[in-house]
C-alpha cells in the first residue's frame, strides 16, 4: 500500500508541479484529502486481510451511497439511490454470517473515508488547476503511511522487482483513477458520482466469477443488475439535466 501511494505521489508531482504554497481553505482541503486517502486505503487493506473482496467493497460503498442520499435534490434521484441500496443489500452477507467483525467494521470505516474523499476531491478540484491538489494530497497520504510501510515491508521495499511492481500498480490503481475521478467530480454532482460508484461492488463480484471461478447465485445476479440500472439511470439523469440547461 505504501509503495503504491508513494509512487503515485511522485508521478503526480512530476506531471502537475503544484505550487509550493497553497493558501486558505484550499490548503485545509488538500490536507484533509490527504488524510482521507491514507485512512481510506489503510482501513480497506485491513478489511481485506479479514473478509472477502466482494463483501469488503460492498460494505465500503456505504460512503458513496451516503453522499448520494445527502446530495439528492429531486425525488427522481432517490430512485437510483434506492436501486443501488437494494443491490447492496442483496450482495451483503445475511444474518448468522461468520464474517470477521473487525474486518466488517474496517470496511465500513473505509466507506466513511471514501465518502469524505468524494466531497473533498470535488472541492479541491474546483480550487486548484488540473491535478495539483491531488498531487499534494497524495504526498500527504504517503507521509502518513510511512510507518505502516516500514513496519510491513522494511528492507523488502527496496527490491528491484518490488519497486517495479509498485510503480506499475501506483499508475494503474492510484495516479490514473484518482485523476479521472477528480475530473469527473469537476463535471458531475457529488451525489451522482456517489451513485455511479455503485458499479464497484458489482465489478468485484464479476471479477470473482470470471477471474477466481467464484459462482454467482441468482440473488447476486439480481444485485448486479440493480446497481447497473442505478448507474445508467444516474448518467441519463445528468445528461437530461445538462441538455435542459444548455
Amino acid at each position: 500500500m505504501f509503495l503504491r501511494i508513494a509512487f503515485a505521489a511522485l508521478v503526480l508531482m512530476a506531471i502537475w508541479r503544484p505550487p509550493l504554497r497553497i493558501a486558505g481553505a484550499a490548503r485545509r482541503d488538500v490536507l484533509l484529502l490527504g488524510f482521507a486517502l491514507a485512512a481510506m486505503n489503510l482501513s480497506f487493506y485491513v478489511a481485506l486481510d479479514r473478509i472477502p473482496l466482494g463483501i469488503a467493497v460492498t460494505l465500503e460503498f456505504v460512503g458513496p451511497l451516503g453522499v448520494a442520499i445527502a446530495g439528492s435534490r429531486r425525488r427522481r434521484d432517490l430512485v437510483w439511490v434506492g436501486l443501488a441500496a437494494a443491490g447492496l443489500l442483496l450482495l451483503a452477507p445475511g444474518p448468522g454470517s461468520d464474517l470477521d467483525a473487525v474486518g466488517c467494521a474496517m470496511a465500513l470505516v473505509a466507506g466513511a473515508f471514501w465518502g469524505a474523499y468524494i466531497l473533498l476531491t470535488a472541492r479541491v478540484g474546483q480550487a486548484l488547476r488540473g491535478g495539483q491538489g491531488l498531487a499534494v494530497a497524495m504526498v500527504v497520504a504517503a507521509l502518513l503511511t510511512v510507518p505502516v510501510g516500514i513496519a510491513d515491508g522494511a528492507g523488502d521495499l527496496l527490491g528491484p522487482e518490488v519497486l517495479a511492481v509498485g510503480l506499475a500498480v501506483a499508475i494503474a490503481s492510484s495516479a490514473l483513477p484518482y485523476s479521472l475521478e477528480m475530473e469527473a467530480l469537476r463535471r458531475l454532482p457529488a451525489s451522482t458520482f456517489g451513485v455511479l460508484m455503485s458499479l464497484e461492488p458489482a465489478v468485484a463480484a464479476t471479477v470473482g466469477f470470471v477471474g477466481l471461478s467464484q459462482g454467482l447465485e441468482a440473488r447476486e445476479l439480481v444485485a448486479i443488475g440493480l446497481v447497473l440500472a442505478a448507474s445508467v439511470g444516474a448518467l441519463r439523469a445528468v445528461g437530461t439535466r445538462h441538455a435542459a440547461e444548455a
